[in-house]
């Protein structure tokens, strides 16, 4: 048995171009760490969490992380802080499949 819950959720998550496919990592009362798993040309379309802060993790891959009118595209690994109202989102513009995870915190 394994402490990691990485590798288990989303090994086998292969995603379509264009699609997106999630995997929850951890749900608690306090916080809920979710995988997003991006195929090629995939979006995680940009939302908001009014009352939580959102942390991306790029764990995979190089997707462009868009928070607000900023877009960069980053490199595994990187960590972005998403303040509560900050509306984000990411994309996947390469071949490969991107990953990251968000914890979001507290809940809603």
């Amino acid at each position: 048995m394994t402490l990691d819950r990485y590798a288990t959720a989303v090994d086998d998550l292969d995603p379509a171009p264009g699609e997106v496919e999630t995997a929850e990592l951890v749900v608690t009362d306090d916080v809920l760490v979710k995988a997003f798993v991006l195929g090629p040309d995939a979006v995680l379309d940009p939302h908001e969490h009014a009352d939580a802060t959102n942390v991306f993790h790029v764990v995979e891959g190089r997707p462009t992380v868009v928070r607000g009118e900023t877009e960069e595209t980053l490199a595994a690994p990187a960590v972005v802080l998403n303040e509560r109202g900050a509306v984000h989102g990411a994309r996947n513009d390469t071949e490969e499949r991107a990953v990251l995870t968000a914890s979001l915190c507290p809940l809603p």
